[in-house]
């Protein structure tokens, strides 16, 4: 841009952003490829490189000089000896769709003579790791560079040595004055864990995932400490040396394989489709496999083909990096709604400018309570990052405070509920404000009935919120005990829009085999504070029967496993508010029933003090993961959802994945379903 050239009020809102969006993306440079400390996402840097490329294409006359989209990195950190690359590092390109991957492919195929057009393809796993050269000659290893700036990188020769399977001689190279290869040195998962399971008990660094770990090691003064971490070296090219018959990338990784080399999958495909399927079976089985990974790269395999498409500053036009749906996404804070829970929890809900997340459009996100808003200082108006991992809750975990605009405000809790306008509490040294409103506020009643009807709780099929809202505004239901005497509207159901006999009478049905429960189900489904799935199991098997629960002390509460007193004193007031007593008389009433619990001594439950896991799926049996919970629960076990070192034993059925992969890593007990029907006498 010329320095002299006057500009008018929204070229200088433009050049604002530029630089906004440049300060952003050289602190994340400097950040990623010179301190190995990241603190975004590979996906967050990637949507604020892309934003400041969309604004340097729309306005090219305005692109700043010194814009930081023409460099791979930054500068190399000076306690390492700088070493210049024979031929440039570069980086690659990204697409994230098939769209994208279309249009990389019709890019490449104008570049060819029509005889080249439709070239195959050669995919491989984007390793999530550390991008470093290694230099042969005459077969013997002599250098290691990091990828640095593209143009020079950092001598780490002592290190990599460290580097267990990093062949040191290449007997087949012996005839190669030099040979370049390069390729990811990563931290395998099971290594990663154990590296911080070891640095915790010893008060050391815990690294934030495998790639810090793996960077932060390979860039140590002393080879020693990169000596003792778990690094493993995947090679991915050739850049120097390779023999003149291989002419395909794909020969190149086989040739390195065979002399000695680690390489990932390798896959040959020829079009569009075949991508894409690839695509979708990496994404499935990537909780599966021993390193991370963040995509899939997609090379011309050709290497003439390659030579003859050639590059950009930065990347080469004859691949690309397909990155899996990104986990994390930058958007704006639209507004902030409080919503009200059953138990009359004050809960803010972030509007968001809708945005991909995980594979998914998210416009919601929770922001937990008000102590959290506080904590992020996240306001109306700001620029914010958004979380999405598989099927978790999508959540804030950044907020762009340098993008912020100049007129927002501080948010506040509000002083009256949201639905019914009662006071809102918010009790002293607690976190979560509360409406006042109790039983008087509809939302709360609202969703105790849906939590009632849960499959967790009484399970009653067919009868899910929305019909259980447009009851209670119709009036026929206002308490969980009016469920059990829907029948008796049974003509009012059947004219409900979209409802008609047959829904009408399968619920109905449902309703009727609800009744039949156990104890534990029900003491979940009436909705005491502070009372979950594992509480309610526990209170059923120390009181065994419903009665001696409602008249227990809170001293007697106490003594049931996790029960603290705040919890005790929650369960003691429920049962002594007597609008709570006559529900729980019309359920009994209506027919709810359950068997007594057979108290067993804690001293002779064979699986007391143990923690199991539970994955995949009970073929044998046919058993659902809640009943098998449930049994093990009885057995005096807890039951987790995840492993670790303190899990004593993972019960897994067919198609176990990635718990199972990890209980192996770390040593833990693996029990069959043959073996859990034996203990459990199936």
């Amino acid at each position: 841009m010329n320095a002299n050239k006057k500009l008018d009020a929204e070229q200088q809102e433009i050049v604002a952003k530029m630089r906004a969006l440049i300060t952003e993306v050289r602190k994340h440079n400097n950040a990623y490829y010179v301190m190995d400390a990241p603190t975004i996402s590979d996906n967050e840097y990637d949507q604020l490189r892309l934003s400041l490329i969309e604004l340097e294409e729309r306005y090219p006359d305005l692109t700043q000089s010194d814009s930081p989209t023409a460099s791979v990195g930054d500068d190399p950190l000076p306690s390492f000896s700088q070493v210049k690359h024979d031929i440039p590092m570069l980086s690659l390109g990204n697409v994230f769709n098939k769209d994208d991957l279309t249009e990389f492919m019709r890019r490449v195929n104008d570049r060819l003579n029509d005889k080249d057009k439709n070239p195959s393809y050669e995919v491989e796993l984007k390793l999530d790791g550390l991008a470093v050269s290694l230099k042969y000659h005459k077969g013997y290893f002599v250098r290691g560079v990091t990828r640095g700036d593209g143009q020079t990188g950092e001598d780490i020769t002592q290190n990599v040595r460290t580097i267990n399977n990093i062949p040191l001689v290449l007997e087949q190279a012996f005839d190669i004055d030099v040979l370049e290869v390069r390729g990811e040195v990563l931290m395998p998962k099971a290594g990663f864990e154990r590296l911080n399971r070891e640095a915790k008990q010893s008060e050391g660094k815990v690294f934030a995932n495998p790639r810090n770990a793996a960077a932060g090691s390979l860039r140590q003064l002393d080879p020693a400490v990169a000596a003792n971490r778990p690094l493993a070296f995947y090679a991915y090219s050739v850049n120097q040396g390779l023999p003149e018959h291989i002419t395909q990338q794909s020969a190149a990784l086989a040739w390195l394989k065979e002399i000695g080399f680690t390489v990932s999958a390798v896959k040959l495909v020829s079009n569009v489709d075949q991508v894409q399927s690839y695509y979708e079976s990496v994404i499935e089985a990537r909780s599966s496999l021993p390193f991370e990974i963040d995509g899939m790269v997609i090379k011309v395999d050709d290497l003439q083909l390659q030579s003859q498409l050639g590059h950009l500053s930065r990347e080469p036009r004859w691949a690309t990096a397909y990155k899996f749906p990104a986990e994390t996404a930058i958007t704006k804070l639209n507004a902030i709604e409080w919503q009200v829970g059953r138990t009359g929890q004050i809960t803010p809900v972030g509007k968001l400018e809708p945005v991909q997340v995980g594979g998914v459009t998210v416009s919601n996100v929770t922001l937990h309570n008000i102590g959290e808003i506080q904590r992020l200082d996240v306001r109306v108006g700001d620029t914010v990052s958004v979380h999405r991992a598989g099927d978790v809750i999508p959540k804030v975990t950044r907020v762009w405070h340098d993008l912020r605009p100049e007129d927002t405000e501080p948010v506040t809790l509000p002083e009256h509920c949201p639905v019914c306008d009662s006071p809102v509490v918010l009790p002293e040294g607690e976190a979560l404000a509360r409406c006042t409103g109790e039983l008087f506020c509809p939302a709360q009643q609202q969703e105790a009935l849906i939590h009632f009807v849960s499959r967790k709780a009484m399970d009653i099929e067919g009868l899910g919120g929305r019909w259980l809202i447009s009851f209670f505004e119709h009036g026929i239901v206002k308490t969980v005990a009016d469920i059990y005497h829907l029948h008796e509207h049974k003509a009012d159901l059947v004219n409900f829009e979209k409802l008609g006999e047959k829904s009408v009478n399968n619920m109905l049905t449902a309703i009727e085999q609800s009744k039949n429960t156990t104890l534990s189900r029900f003491i979940y489904a009436i909705g005491i504070k502070g009372v979950g799935e594992t509480n309610a199991q526990n209170l059923a098997q120390h009181f065994g029967d419903l009665a001696p629960l409602m008249e227990a002390s809170i001293e007697a509460l106490e003594a049931v496993p996790d029960i603290g007193t705040i919890t005790a004193e929650l369960i003691y007031n429920f049962f002594r508010a007597e609008h709570n007593v006559e529900v729980i008389e019309a359920l009994q009433q209506a027919g709810v029933h359950w068997d007594k619990v057979e108290q067993v001594a804690s001293d002779n439950l064979p699986l007391e003090g143990q923690t199991w896991v539970i994955t995949g799926t009970l073929v044998e049996s046919g058993m659902s993961r809640d009943d098998a919970k449930a049994e093990l629960q009885a057995l005096g076990a807890k039951v987790s959802g995840s492993v670790s070192a303190k899990t004593s034993a993972l019960l897994a059925g067919e198609k176990a994945g990635s718990k199972l992969t990890k209980a192996e890593s770390l040593g833990v007990r693996v029990v069959l379903e043959k073996e859990f029907l034996a203990l459990i006498g199936a």
